[in-house]
């Protein structure tokens, strides 16, 4: 049977999967061979130089003739950019002692830079974005403003909006969005809000409970993301009336993926149970392989900085774990689904796999005289 949704009509792609745009785990490379594949492939522009961004985009071109989309965050820390030199005195030494206590563990010395806001450049980005056409784009941890959608659409572009709660899906509708991702607190990464909450438990509906209150309450298609890794996370999300599923840990441990080796081994050797959503990394609440440097940054209790100013201030950390090719105190971004990931394929196998696995079930499930789901489930023919 086909797995084809009016999604793969509206994208122009051939199965209705979807690679997240996963900041350095992805380039053109990978993301070219999910779009071969019938899938598309999401380039992350995360903190990408406007210029850089444009080569990349124009290197992609060269490797496939298929849609793919470009990702960016539009958090209200970002665009604009957090003025950190607010950040109370006492909340950045508390930051500070602690990445001192962590430096001295690995021989580095205790540091004196003061913390630095992000770069002011998604405006930028986005222009680049809409200058290269890029076929697709998509929003995450934010909301795209109509502005934004309208010069999409004059362009021809489709532009999908990431959300975690039903109140935000009808929003983003509003504003015009052409399809929206419906991301449960399974999935690795951060959350798409695009205001941090006090408590983490504020963003954390599960896919399950999740994708099928977002088809209700909106018309566009709705696409699943969080802890889907096989074919058979993509049969039960279109079970739940969605049209799509957007993968992100399985794609990250391909062989096109960017992360280094280590990296990839650190996922291929985790379990589900080892995931957990901390905000020590970046600022923001994010899914993250639980090891030395959250545990060590957590028990001391200390505050946090703004969005990514968090992870500047710890950067020579992470040089120094990277160097060190040491896991233990690098951040791995990973979903729970990584209890599912155990191989190392390539993304075109990766989709292809996935697509066979989804059909499959779905065949044995039509066999066993199950129905197809009301409501958008119905795409399937």
């Amino acid at each position: 049977m086909s797995l084809r949704t009016p999604l793969c009509e509206l994208l122009g792609i051939q199965y209705p999967i979807l690679q997240a745009g996963m900041a350095g785990a992805a380039g053109p490379e990978l993301v070219a061979a999910v779009s071969n594949a019938g899938a598309l492939g999401i380039l992350p522009g995360l903190n990408v130089a406007p210029d850089r961004l444009r080569e990349q985009i124009r290197k992609l071109r060269t490797l496939t003739q298929r849609p793919f989309g470009v990702n960016l965050w539009l958090h209200s820390d970002m665009w604009p950019p957090a003025d950190v030199s607010r950040v109370p005195a006492a909340t950045v030494a508390a930051a500070r002692a602690t990445l001192d206590g962590i430096r001295a563990r690995l021989g580095l010395p205790a540091s004196k830079a003061a913390p630095t806001s992000s770069p002011d450049i998604v405006g930028a980005a986005f222009d680049v974005i809409v200058e290269e056409r890029a076929p697709v784009f998509t929003a995450a941890v934010g909301e795209p403003t109509p502005d934004m959608i309208r010069r999409c659409h004059e362009r021809g572009m489709r532009v999908m909006a990431m959300v975690t709660t039903v109140r935000q899906a009808r929003a983003v509708e509003g504003v015009g969005v052409d399809a929206i991702v419906a991301q449960g607190s399974e999935a690795g990464g951060h959350r798409s809000l695009g205001v941090k909450p006090d408590r983490v438990t504020a963003g954390g509906i599960g896919t399950l409970a999740l994708v099928p209150q977002v088809v209700d309450a909106v018309s566009v298609p709705v696409v699943a993301a969080g802890g889907i890794a096989d074919g058979r996370g993509l049969a039960a999300v279109l079970a739940l009336g969605a049209q799509g599923a957007q993968i992100g840990t399985r794609f990250v441990v391909t062989r096109e993926g960017t992360a280094a080796d280590f990296r990839k081994k650190a996922v291929l050797e985790a379990e589900s149970e080892e995931t957990a959503l901390t905000d020590v990394v970046s600022g923001l609440w994010s899914r993250y392989i639980r090891n030395a440097y959250i545990e060590e940054y957590e028990k001391t209790g200390a505050p946090v900085l703004p969005v990514h100013a968090q992870t500047r201030f710890a950067q020579d950390i992470f040089d120094e774990a990277n160097r060190r090719e040491d896991a233990s105190w690098l951040p791995l971004a990973t979903g729970q689904s990584v209890g599912l990931v155990r191989d190392l394929p390539g993304a075109a196998e990766v989709v292809e796999r996935i697509a066979r696995e989804a059909e499959a079930v779905l065949v044995s499930l039509r066999a066993m005289g199950g129905a197809r789901p009301p409501g958008q489930g119905q795409g399937l023919r």
